[in-house]
């Protein structure tokens, strides 16, 4: 069997409605748990060595919200080999079955490869002020654990960007920004909520001040 039948012999409906409910009912479940699936597709993604663009979208275009983990599992064991040129198409992931399941994976592959190649930066300050707020969630929440590599400027355009929305993921995104970075740099943190605190979401002060 490959990989899909695998996983799709191993379906179980009645788990697969409550997966599907704790994700609001934006997709349809196998109904596998994440241990058994990584447990199911453990050699095949030990044979992994680079990365296959039409298996990951073939993942992507399964009705099955476990085909999207997995294919997010490949990506993440081959993220360290991406350049700039896997940028269009990691956006097309993040703005199709978009939810913060994989928009919140997502955002780690793609600030590693900013991080890497810092002209990416730009790219994510257009995706800070898109149409697409799950794009903008992604580019508010690329820094996450960088630490003292944080590109301060670079974040504080970006959150600037999205102050004044009433979209929760946004709200919740700047916050979380704010929250991890204040770890690692408390007064600059402080600093930026003091100075923009009265146009900021209350969930954003809430979330980004926890630590201080």
């Amino acid at each position: 069997m490959d990989i899909f039948e695998t996983l799709r012999a191993a379906a179980n409906p009645e788990q697969a409605v409550k997966m599907s409910a704790y994700m609001r009912d934006q997709f349809a479940f196998l109904g596998i748990p994440t241990p058994q699936r990584k447990k199911l597709s453990r050699d095949f993604l030990k044979a992994q060595k680079s990365i296959d663009w039409e298996f990951i979208f073939k993942c992507w275009s399964q009705p099955e919200r476990e085909f999207q983990y997995l294919a997010m599992d490949c990506l993440s064991l081959v993220s360290s080999m991406f350049t700039p040129s896997e940028i269009p198409k990691l956006r097309e992931l993040a703005i199709t079955k978009s939810w913060w399941d994989t928009v919140d994976g997502l955002d780690v592959i793609v600030g590693a490869v900013a991080l890497r190649y810092p002209e990416v930066n730009d790219t994510l300050l257009e995706w800070s002020a898109d149409d697409n707020f799950w794009l903008r969630r992604l580019a508010i929440d690329h820094q996450l654990l960088r630490k003292e590599k944080t590109d301060t400027q670079l974040l504080e355009k970006i959150l600037v960007n999205n102050f004044g929305q009433t979209e929760f993921f946004i709200n919740k995104a700047i916050g979380w920004a704010l929250r991890d970075y204040s770890k690692t740099n408390p007064d600059w943190a402080r600093e930026f909520i003091g100075k923009h605190k009265d146009i900021m979401s209350p969930l954003s002060v809430r979330e980004g001040s926890k630590y201080l």
